[in-house]
């Protein structure tokens, strides 16, 4: 079900290759090792080993109308927004953490793993 005030976020096409062998990306190798990609999506993409897989979600709050504030910094497993309000979210599952208002979960990409490389898409 598409919510309607889940609408700040543009619809921007991603079709990014990671190499998990680049030093800057080795992180990943492990579970519960976020890496940020800026550049990519709206605000950028993180992307979790899961353990069980790997979990890609636009960097951006899609609570927010998008600005500088809105873009997520990885705390530990966590997403938290620069923005005054401080929200959170699980960079496992994408779901708010700690704020049942908020009625947007962060957007989530695909993610195909063939050897070393990930390809993170929509």
């Amino acid at each position: 079900m598409n919510d309607e005030n889940c609408q700040f976020l543009l619809d921007i096409s991603v079709n990014q290759s990671i190499n998990l062998n680049f030093p800057q990306y080795s992180q990943l190798q492990f579970p519960s090792n976020p890496v940020y990609l800026p550049n990519v999506g709206n605000g950028g993409i993180i992307i979790t080993n899961t353990g069980s897989g790997f979990a890609a979600f636009d960097a951006a709050d899609p609570n927010h109308i998008f600005n500088t504030c809105s873009v997520l910094s990885i705390e530990g497993l966590n997403g938290k927004c620069g923005c005054d309000d401080e929200n959170e979210y699980s960079l496992f599952t994408g779901q708010p953490i700690n704020n049942g208002e908020l009625r947007c979960s962060l957007k989530r990409y695909r993610v195909e793993q063939n050897g070393n490389i990930l390809v993170v898409f929509n």
